[in-house]
């Protein structure tokens, strides 16, 4: 090997270690003081309120092409600022630009007064509730319903106990619905190894943190390792740092659950699988999910870790909808509403499932 070629051999070395040792700065900063991104910045206003939750309206981008409003439930779990990541990455923006009005059901964070908040509180107070003011704002006769994850759950509680509500549409993404086969889930819970009870009179609500571990401990390479090292190759591009740093936030950005609703939860569907079995009563009233008879779409994600496929792949034999389709998505749970998958997958298949069962103005 010539001397000129060692010297180009030497030089690219101490290139690479460079980028390396820069590489390595800059991401241990990022993981040591993780700068605040903007999130959630899709320009909306606040059209109703009851006790932590708001109901939020996004203003128009262009023209409106459709008559229907579409209002998303998210979970009890997490921010709802996940469906308006951030500019380009906004499942929210992308339907607002798309010509829907659209509305945000954000439940808010519960405080030690909110304890006793059940899911007869949700399902039969907040929901029909923010149904009517979306409605009233609107300016229409009937609205099209999303829900994420367990707010899918509230959903089709909802359209299930209040079978002639103004519902169009529903549609739910992720949804858990048979725990049936969830063996270390129903082990976290099983009374003989966690006392809820305790955990609640001590805390009042079930600690947002508590949640957090819990869904990474469900997949806990990705929850532990794979989240983190994967900022190293992209420690050098802004953009991409951006967009590593608004999803590491939103997953830290955790809330509590009410205690109340939570121990339904936990007890009457995860642990009994009620809901499924036809045997969940809501203030009385028994959740038949047969009773939906509006068109319905579920959407999963076929390497979802947090709600696995098979656990709502049965949603289409469960309902009474003439007029239902199920799809299946590549990504994960997350990965529904965000990233280059969704945007290529999720985005445009629901925007022409929508647009086929919504009024289009002349």
């Amino acid at each position: 090997m010539t001397t000129e070629s060692n010297e180009t051999l030497v030089t690219k070395y101490q290139q690479e270690l460079d980028l390396a040792v820069k590489r390595y700065s800059r991401t241990m900063g990022y993981l040591d003081s993780p700068p605040d991104v903007p999130v959630g910045q899709t320009p909306k206003e606040v059209v109703w309120t009851r006790n932590k939750a708001k109901l939020y309206h996004y203003l128009p981008i262009g023209p409106r092409r459709y008559r229907e409003p579409l209002l998303w439930i998210y979970s009890l779990m997490n921010k709802a600022y996940i469906v308006d990541l951030r500019p380009g990455a906004s499942l929210i923006e992308f339907l607002v630009r798309q010509g829907y009005d659209v509305y945000l059901l954000d439940w808010g964070i519960p405080g030690p007064e909110d304890a006793h908040i059940k899911l007869d509180d949700y399902v039969m107070d907040y929901l029909p509730r923010a149904v009517k003011h979306t409605l009233r704002h609107a300016e229409a006769d009937e609205l099209t319903m999303l829900g994420y994850c367990l707010g899918g759950v509230l959903s089709v509680c909802y359209t299930a106990t209040h079978p002639d509500a103004p519902i169009r549409n529903l549609v739910t993404l992720a949804i858990p619905l048979d725990f049936s086969d969830q063996a270390l889930f129903n082990d976290w819970l099983n009374p003989k190894h966690f006392n809820l009870n305790v955990v609640l009179d001590s805390y009042g609500n079930l600690p947002g943190e508590f949640l957090s571990f819990g869904q990474r401990l469900k997949d806990p390479v990705a929850g532990f390792v794979t989240s983190y090292t994967g900022i190293f190759e992209k420690a050098l591009d802004d953009r991409a740092v951006e967009s590593w740093l608004s999803m590491q936030q939103w997953m830290t950005d955790v809330v509590p659950f009410a205690g109340g609703a939570f121990k339904q939860c936990a007890e009457e569907m995860w642990l009994k699988n009620k809901l499924v079995k036809n045997e969940l009563v809501l203030r009385g009233q028994r959740v038949d999910l047969k009773q939906i008879c509006m068109s319905y779409l579920n959407i999963l994600a076929e390497r979802d870790t947090i709600v696995l496929p098979k656990q709502s792949d049965m949603a289409l034999d469960l309902v009474g909808s003439q007029d239902k389709e199920q799809i299946m998505m590549p990504g994960g749970h997350i990965g529904l509403a965000v990233g280059r998958s969704a945007v290529k997958g999720l985005w445009p298949s629901l925007d022409k499932w929508l647009s086929q069962r919504s009024t289009v103005y002349s």
